[in-house]
Order: C-alpha cells, then sequence, then structure tokens
C-alpha cells in the first residue's frame, strides 16, 4: 500500500462510519512517519489498512467499514487494497501511545482527521503479536536505520504486561537487530 492509497482509504472509512476520527493502527501506519519510497517492501506490502475509531464502543463504526470496504468487498475487488475495521484495543500497545500518535496530514485523505501509530509503538504492538510476517516488518526497517533499537527497547518498559510476555518482546526486539545486522554484513560489498 501507497500513502495515496491510504489516504484513499481513510477517506472513504470516515464517510461510511460518519467519524473522522480515526487511528490507523496496523502495519500501514508506517506510513504517516514515512513515503512508500524511503520504506523497503517488507514495510508497504500489506493490502490492508487496519482502521480504528476512538469512539466506538460497540465496533459498529469498525463493522460498517469491514462491510462496506474490508476484505472480499467490492471496494477491495476494485482497487486491490482494503480497510480492516478493528478496535484500538486490538493492539497492545506501550502506555503513552496516544500522545505519541503521528497525523496523517494529507488534503486527499480529508475529511478523515487520521493518526497513526508512532513507528516504535507500532512496531512493539507487531512484536506483541509475533507473527513471523511482523517480526520481518520489524527486521526491515530496523535493517533500513529507520529504527532504533535502544528506543524500541525503551518502549518494551511501557507496557502494561505481564514481565514474561514483556521479557519476550525484548528478545524479539534484540533477535531483529541482530537478524538486520546480519542482513547488512551478508550484503555489504567487499
Amino acid at each position: 500500500m501507497n500513502r495515496e492509497q491510504l489516504a484513499h482509504v481513510l477517506r472513504a472509512a470516515s464517510k461510511i462510519a460518519g467519524d473522522e476520527d480515526i487511528v490507523v493502527i496496523g502495519s500501514q501506519a508506517i506510513l504517516g512517519s514515512f513515503s512508500e519510497t524511503d520504506l523497503p517492501v517488507e514495510a508497504v506490502r500489506s493490502v490492508e489498512a487496519d482502521l480504528a475509531f476512538r469512539n466506538d464502543p460497540d465496533n459498529a463504526k469498525s463493522d460498517k467499514v469491514d462491510g462496506s470496504i474490508g476484505e472480499g468487498s467490492s471496494f477491495h475487488n476494485l482497487f486491490s487494497y482494503y480497510g480492516q475495521g478493528v478496535s484500538v484495543e486490538t493492539a497492545v500497545l506501550p502506555a503513552g501511545w496516544e500522545s505519541r500518535v503521528v497525523k496523517y496530514q494529507r488534503e486527499d485523505a480529508l475529511p478523515s482527521q487520521a493518526v497513526c501509530l508512532d513507528p516504535y509503538d507500532l512496531v512493539i504492538s507487531k512484536l506483541v503479536a509475533g507473527r513471523e510476517k511482523d517480526r520481518e516488518f520489524a527486521v526491515a526497517l530496523i535493517r533500513e536505520g529507520l529504527l532504533d533499537p535502544a528506543i524500541l527497547l525503551e518502549r518494551t518498559e511501557l507496557l502494561s504486561q505481564p514481565f514474561a510476555l514483556i521479557r519476550r518482546v525484548q528478545e524479539s526486539v534484540n533477535r531483529c537487530v541482530r537478524k538486520a545486522n546480519e542482513h547488512t554484513t551478508q550484503t555489504r560489498p567487499g
């Protein structure tokens, strides 16, 4: 997905739900901080944008988005990308994430007033999920020098989770750093 496609999804979602206050919480939240031209392919290969509404206690808005522009919808079939309506609680995020969100400031995203997760909070939430594609996403961003591993480790300490989970995420950060460094070493000429 690219920034223009994300803007299209945000514009559609805000009109469908009648609410402009959207939080992009999935991998495409990275487009709030970086242009797709600055990102490795692993960071932009997803065709879905996970969208949550801050004021959606019964998930009615996210369900509307899912039904209208979600996976398998005519929107998805026509454009080959889609919006997935989710709850903010879908992601396990470091404390204080709300104060670190990044405004998605594009005219073509209006009327949405969307914000995207900060890249560090985003990667921590993905490492909590622990899927292979999430680790590949983290490794690619670290490998390209877009994330500081020390800040990632600091963010793990802001998780309100059992110590065992925090420790697992810290170990995952360290493994991602090692893998990113291995890739960099292997691809250097000489």
